[in-house]
């Protein structure tokens, strides 16, 4: 079968990790309302029309600098449960600590809200990840999931222990408690034990 060829010039990975690269920096120094296009563009040293070529917006470029590991993140299940939820956790857990995210994302998640970004939600640097995690309950031993549990519930059950622990934990009175989150979760999803019978 042939192959259609792409016209124009092919996209010069050097200029997308250099805007990649200054929208980091910018993000660690400036915060979120600093890290402009213009901006960036200055930084990187690069027209801003190169930017907007590659990036419509200024939210989907931020969203691809400050994730870049989400669709390269790749958790193959092993039917371990526990191991696969800890990997899968970490994997996720350091791509949202970083310090460039965690400038972004309390802003990014205000103008989802607001409206002002109208892609739909599978567009927006999260795709990869409920698959995975789906794909791991999947693999895991019948006895350790309650299959009565819808995984999408149970994903933004742990999304929410994940923001929790990076950015309201990490500095109040629990910040040192021992991360329990595979364990807490592995107890919530097993199926329920038959009730005992009444007492007569």
């Amino acid at each position: 079968m042939d192959t259609v060829r792409s016209r124009g010039r092919p996209r010069d990975a050097q200029i997308d990790r250099r805007v990649t690269d200054a929208t980091l920096e910018l993000l660690a120094t400036e915060g979120y309302a600093g890290t402009t296009i213009q901006a960036v563009a200055r930084r990187a040293g690069v027209r801003s029309s190169a930017i907007y070529r590659r990036w419509p917006t200024r939210i989907e470029l931020i969203e691809e600098a400050i994730f870049p590991g989400f669709d390269d993140v790749s958790v193959e299940p092993t039917g371990d449960l526990r191991r696969d939820l800890a990997r899968f956790i970490d994997a996720y857990r350091a791509a949202l600590a970083q310090p460039a995210a965690l400038v972004a994302l309390p802003a990014l998640l205000s103008t989802y809200h607001s409206g002002a970004d109208t892609r739909p939600p599978e567009a927006r640097g999260w795709g990869n990840a409920r698959p995975q995690f789906a794909a791991i309950l999947k693999a895991a031993p019948a006895e350790a999931v309650d299959p009565a549990l819808d995984p999408d519930d149970l994903f933004d059950l742990l999304l929410g222990a994940i923001l929790c622990r990076i950015f309201v934990l990490s500095f109040g009175m629990r910040a040192a408690a021992p991360d329990q989150t595979v364990e807490l979760l592995c107890r919530a999803m097993q199926p329920l034990r038959d009730a005992a019978p009444s007492p007569r």
